[in-house]
């Protein structure tokens, strides 16, 4: 109990004040809302302005075809009515479903006349981060098919003051931006002064804490830089080709966006890919690809600047590609999306993978996610059996390992984290990337029982693991399931080498 306790305090203490604030006062008045049967208006008369949008990007993983949607490889076949809360497929999915990604043709207006008549009976799809994603995929749907619907329009405008009343101060993150995104949409849309107003407020409060001085979303997952960065340019797209309020937020957006697609530039491996660092997965966020399009559309540049305060750094060659994680975890209040990963690092061979990260394939609270984002998972070593940063509970993080040395010259990079000092043990790393070779020197501050992993892409066989890495230890290949996209698990090997102190690994490339 008293080790529960703590751990729920070492959580608890790197929370503003402001979430602590509106966890209890959404909580409280919960309860009073359900003492005097509280209930929301579905409809709110609306008046609307029609909306010019240039074309955005179309989510080709979101679909609904033959009445069967299909996403996060996972699929629900409608045998009679659509069970908006239908949750056997889990909380994310149900999410999915309610964002309505899947909007493709005219005739599709159809499931948001099913939605508006279910919504009494809603669960999660009323929660405020759907309510948001869910409002801007309908603007778009209705404005790029001209359509004006008065019992969509007047739903909608009501779904945007729950959201209104509900905004996600208590998580933060990229959930408020998505809430502050989508409420430009809805004050665009509506021309309504009281939604403008609080979706100015977040923007430019959270755009500047939220993009890091080298153009990183501060949550540090790739994949969410993607999502976050998309929706940036789909607001760029809305203020620019649409009078309202003198398009005073177009210059933060912007600059902010021009910053963003110059670290997703440096992030990107050749091949177009991203590293699956932290929560990232494939099938999920637009690829860089698509976005830089996209934002070469709106006239957008690339500000590329050196990695740095994202905690990432790249290097290149004819031969190899590398991205090694030096920082410590990314926004000490919302580390949901962080990993227990200090140290670890991905490699790309001839624009292939070759290390990789083990990846992502569930958001559920169970065996797998706790894998997913522990130290043993990931490209680094493990010492006396623990993780580096206590991850917990699906989303937590209580205490964490923090980077306490640094450096980088020529072509070394060396630094020291202090996430086992528990058992009085300081980690270094040092890599040195020669042409045809990467040589790792992992120094423990005092003995211990250390595992140094490797995890490779399933392509990668057997043979070509043992003679690729050399070491004067002995060297064990295990079996591990990589997960690439969400619901989707792939046979692999990894490496293990067991050591007690000091330990030298080259991998030949």
């Amino acid at each position: 109990m008293l080790k529960k306790f703590k751990r729920l305090f070492n959580t608890v203490k790197y929370l503003k004040v402001k979430q602590i604030y509106y966890r209890l006062f959404y909580f409280a008045r919960a309860r009073v809302r359900k003492i005097t049967r509280y209930k929301y208006d579905f409809l709110k008369k609306a008046s609307v302005s029609k909306l010019q949008l240039k074309n955005s990007i179309e989510n080709k993983y979101s679909l609904y075809e033959n009445r069967k949607f299909s996403f996060l490889n996972l699929e629900y076949k409608v045998e009679n009515t659509i069970d908006w809360n239908y949750n056997e497929h889990g909380k994310l999915w149900t999410y999915n479903l309610t964002y309505f990604e899947y909007l493709k043709n005219k005739e599709d207006i159809s499931l948001v006349y099913d939605f508006i008549e279910n919504i009494h009976t809603m669960k999660d799809g009323l929660e405020p981060f759907p309510i948001s994603l869910r409002g801007m995929n309908w603007i778009k749907f209705l404005s790029k098919f001209n359509i004006e619907d008065k019992k969509i329009d007047d739903s909608l405008y009501a779904q945007y003051y729950i959201l209104l009343d509900n905004l996600e101060y208590h998580l933060l993150g990229n959930h408020l931006l998505e809430n502050g995104f989508s409420l430009l949409f809805g004050a665009y849309y509506f021309r309504d002064d009281t939604l403008y107003t609080k979706a100015k407020e977040i923007l430019e409060v959270e755009l500047e804490e939220q993009v890091l001085d080298d153009g990183a979303h501060f949550e540090l997952s790739p994949m969410y830089h993607q999502i976050m960065l998309f929706r940036v340019l789909d607001c760029i797209n809305l203020v620019e080709k649409n009078d309202f309020k003198d398009k005073e937020l177009l210059e933060l957006l912007t600059v902010k966006a021009s910053v963003m697609l110059g670290w997703l530039k440096n992030m990107t491996f050749t091949n177009g890919n991203i590293p699956l660092l932290n929560d990232s997965a494939n099938g999920i966020a637009p690829s860089s690809k698509e976005l830089f399009a996209y934002a070469d559309t709106l006239g957008l540049k690339i500000l590329t600047t050196k990695l740095s305060k994202s905690g990432y750094r790249k290097v290149s060659n004819e031969n190899y590609e590398s991205i090694v994680d030096i920082g410590n975890i990314g926004a000490d209040y919302i580390p949901g999306h962080a990993h227990s990963d200090t140290f670890n690092f991905v490699v790309q061979k001839d624009e292939r993978e070759f290390i990789v990260d083990s990846g992502l394939s569930t958001y559920e609270t169970n065996e797998r996610r706790t894998y997913e984002r522990s130290t043993a998972s990931h490209n680094t070593v493990e010492v006396n059996a623990k993780d580096q940063s206590e991850v917990w509970g699906g989303f937590r993080v209580a205490d964490r390992a923090e980077v306490i040395e640094f450096d980088e010259y020529n072509n070394i990079i060396k630094a020291t984290h202090d996430g086992y000092k528990k058992d009085n043990i300081l980690h270094t790393r040092e890599w040195k990337f020669q042409e045809n070779k990467i040589v790792i020197k992992d120094s423990l501050s005092n003995s211990a029982h250390a595992v140094f992993r490797l995890h490779f892409h399933p392509s990668i066989t057997k043979d070509t693991i043992l003679a690729s890495v050399v070491c004067s230890e002995d060297i064990n290949i295990v079996n591990y399931k990589y997960a690439p996209e969400f619901n989707k698990l792939i046979e692999a090997f990894a490496l293990e080498i067991t050591f007690e102190k000091d330990l030298k690994v080259e991998i030949n490339i």
